[in-house]
């Protein structure tokens, strides 16, 4: 059976104790197997990155660059295998592996501008003959680790960034999805990117716990669920990393009696079930205002959803297709058991689907829950499932209300025709990204994504500007050079530039 190794120093090594089977979630069945490190072989990578590191730190931004341009050109030109190799072992349908990898070389194009991106301040004559500038320069070497649903886009969020500002990288991908996120690491040696620089470790909490721990580590970003990204980022922490740790979700719609409700369920329905519901940014709450809104909503999405096509990855007709795994496709299960359970109207049933030839696939249909309330289990906890919650309220302030006082605050949005209202809930609501009749308000790669409260640990957000400032630090230096013979005397009063 093939195993998925690792990418150390430009070489790929399998050498392994332990390994972990790697699933085909659309049928059930062992794929591969995927090589789990020991920290020996961390170290090893990380030794690997920290002799690469004086060379690639002084290389000229401007080269640094152009591996970038020739990486973007070398995912395009494989994007057919990288979007297969997602689906066989994540389950996204081929059509939604693409849009991944799409906003995933949207961040490299944003790497391309690292010459630019990199330029300090400069002030000249500060004081008579005195001059003064910043720099930005880099960190040494950095990790990432990054979960399952999205194994080439999140990689992509960190290290092109993190390499172009002159760092070398350490990257610790899910061990559920590995082979997408190696093969595009080894497309950079190919764009030429020095051994060394660049290198992947598949492994488990021992492999995340070696790099929390290394002080060649200087810098950390995860994404993954609240509770890992809380023990990542206290962990990092107080082991003197810099560390950014993206949480979980728990995203809210609002949708308003004004609304264009053909619209918003149209919306919905892409936002609440693509990928499975398998993303932070998914939409798992709708609020409604009003029972008019919601009775008209509920209806209109009951309807819309009958043509939900699920199905394995290779066919481009199907809308999604399974969860990752067999425990958390019963995990979804058992939170609509608890939903009905608790008082909730299951509206439609997702419950133990039958897909003609794939009957041992992880799947879960699609689910619509009504008159859920904020007390159900359901209702707090990520899901991460085809599963779309509707809470009835009075008012727009109950609606933001709700949003406000769940600890996750990732995304949000409000589908409305009112400019005043949309206004409001933009400019009050307390959660990091906000659309304004757009579901899935996922930054562009040159504006930064992160949430607040909960769904993010750290000072500043993934990718886009704050990225530079993430994989960097400032350096100010000041100088002047006197005349020739000119000496001065000693000073014991505080310098000042005049």
């Amino acid at each position: 059976m093939t195993v998925v190794g690792h990418l150390i120093n430009g070489q790929m090594t399998t050498a392994t104790e332990r390994t972990q089977d790697v699933y085909n979630p659309s049928t059930g069945e062992v794929s591969k197997q995927v090589a789990l490190a020991s920290q020996a072989t961390v170290e090893e990578a990380i030794a690997a990155a920290q002799a690469a590191y004086p060379e690639w730190r002084n290389t000229p931004a401007i080269k640094r660059a152009r591996v970038m341009f020739k990486f973007k050109d070398l995912l395009e030109q494989h994007a057919d295998k990288i979007c297969a190799l997602i689906g066989e072992e994540h389950g996204k349908i081929s059509h939604d592996a693409a849009g991944e990898l799409q906003r995933g070389i949207e961040n490299v194009e944003y790497a391309c501008c690292a010459p630019e991106l990199l330029k300090g301040e400069h002030s000249k004559n500060v004081a008579p003959n005195i001059d003064s500038w910043s720099e930005f320069q880099p960190l040494g070497v950095v990790a990432g680790i990054t979960p399952f649903n999205f194994p080439a886009m999140v990689p992509l969020w960190m290290y092109p960034m993190a390499i172009v500002c002159g760092n070398c990288f350490i990257l610790k991908p899910s061990e559920r999805d590995p082979s997408s996120t190696l093969f595009i690491a080894e497309l950079l040696k190919e764009a030429g990117l020095p051994d060394g620089v660049m290198n992947v470790v598949n492994g488990d909490k021992e492999a995340v716990d070696t790099l929390l721990h290394d002080e060649r580590i200087k810098a950390v970003s995860f994404v993954g669920s609240t509770p890992i990204a809380e023990y990542i980022y206290s962990t990092a922490n107080a082991n003197g990393k810099r560390c950014q740790a993206l949480g979980g979700a728990k995203n809210h719609a609002i949708v308003m009696p004004d609304a264009d409700m053909d619209n918003a369920v149209a919306q919905l329905l892409g936002a609440a079930f693509g990928s499975s519901g398998e993303r932070c940014m998914a939409l798992s709450v709708a609020v409604a205002v009003g029972d008019a809104a919601a009775d008209a909503l509920v209806s209109k999405m009951q309807e819309a959803m009958k043509g939900l096509k699920i199905g394995p990855c290779h066919d481009a007709d199907n809308d999604f297709g399974p969860v990752i795994t067999e425990q958390h496709q019963q995990k979804v299960f058992g939170y609509i058991d608890s939903a009905e359970q608790q008082g909730a109207d299951i509206v439609v049933d997702g419950r133990n689907p039958s897909i003609d030839g794939y009957e041992n696939g992880f799947y879960v249909g699609g689910t619509l829950i009504d008159r859920v309330t904020p007390e159900m289990d359901s209702y707090n906890a990520e899901i991460f499932g085809p599963v779309l919650q509707v809470v009835r309220v009075d008012s727009m302030q109950a609606a933001m209300d709700l949003i406000d006082n769940h600890e996750y605050g990732n995304g949000t949005c409000i589908f409305t025709r009112d400019g005043e209202a949309a206004r409001y809930f933009s400019d009050h609501i307390q959660v990091g990204m906000v659309g304004i009749n757009i579901p899935l308000p996922v930054p562009v790669a040159y504006h930064s994504f992160g949430g607040w409260k909960r769904s993010l640990f750290g000072d500043l957000h993934a990718y886009g500007p704050d990225a530079v400032r993430f994989y960097t630090k400032r350096k100010t230096i000041t100088q002047r050079w006197p005349s020739a013979g000119v000496r001065e005397g000693a000073q014991f009063s505080m310098p000042t530039m005049s």
